[in-house]
């Protein structure tokens, strides 16, 4: 059968995964030891995708998109791409003692190789998309886009991994909590941040969430008190992020100072 080019508008979780600090790394290897170590994390990276019924789109660099749902169907799409997340983040710490153990071995230092992860669900176009002489099976449309920008805002939150309301929703997993609301470019409204809580945490989890509700409802007083009974009992991976919000908290005090100074000099 002869393939032709076309698409169709499906709902589809989409996944893109990429290294932090990829520059910093590359900057220490060889051609040779670049191609080596590429090679190294994406197969298990790949592996672990298509075990949990993922697609692969494409590989651009050390970066992965992927997607779910297309083109078989697959009624539990997000959470495959949850538990695909899960188990990529989980797989760096085997695969950073190998790194350790190869570069020692060549007498040369390898920093901490860490992934960032965003995943988010919608429809998109999906199909054999290109020319009339070279096309590939991909995804595209606003959804991939957004959740490009999810795993590029890891870094500013500082976990590995984030997901959309959608996601989050369809996913069904009791762990997964809401870290912040964002603009994303191209949407109206501010967009639901989900990320994954570390088990065997209630007491921080409802301290977190009183924090998620004063910073959306921007009750900077809330935000105060949440923020200080939160922080010290935070789970590790959340400190970066409790650190941003610290710095909101004091930026929003700063421009409240400012208006009432001058308001008492207008009076």
């Amino acid at each position: 059968t002869r393939l032709e080019l076309g698409g169709e508008v499906r709902e589809l979780t989409l996944l893109f995964c990429d290294v932090r600090g990829f520059t910093t790394i590359s900057e220490g290897m060889t051609a040779h030891e670049l191609t080596r170590f590429i090679n190294s994390l994406l197969t298990p990276l790949t592996d672990i995708i298509l075990s949990h019924r993922g697609t692969i789109d494409k590989y651009m660099g050390d970066a992965i998109m992927a997607f779910w749902n297309a083109p078989l169907d697959d009624p539990d799409h997000a959470r495959h791409a949850i538990q695909a997340a899960e188990a990529m983040l989980a797989a760096m710490g085997p695969l950073n003692e190998a790194w350790q153990r190869e570069a020692e071995a060549a007498g040369r230092k390898m920093p901490l190789v860490r992934i960032g992860v965003g995943v988010n669900t919608g429809e998109c176009c999906v199909g054999n998309l290109g020319s009339a002489t070279r096309f590939d099976y991909s995804a595209i449309g606003d959804e991939v886009n957004v959740a490009s920008r999810f795993e590029s805002l890891t870094k500013e939150y500082g976990v590995g991994l984030l997901m959309g309301e959608r996601t989050a929703r369809l996913a069904g997993r009791d762990e997964i909590i809401e870290i912040d609301r964002v603009q994303v470019r191209g949407k109206t409204q501010a967009t639901r941040l989900f990320t994954m809580a570390p088990k065997g945490s209630a007491a921080w989890l409802v301290a977190h969430r009183s924090l998620v509700d004063a910073l959306t409802a921007e009750d900077w007083d809330a935000a105060e008190i949440a923020h200080a009974a939160v922080a010290p009992i935070a789970p590790e991976q959340f400190r970066y992020f409790y650190a941003q919000v610290r710095h909101r908290i004091d930026a929003a005090a700063a421009r409240r100072r400012e208006t009432t100074r001058h308001e008492a000099v207008e009076v």
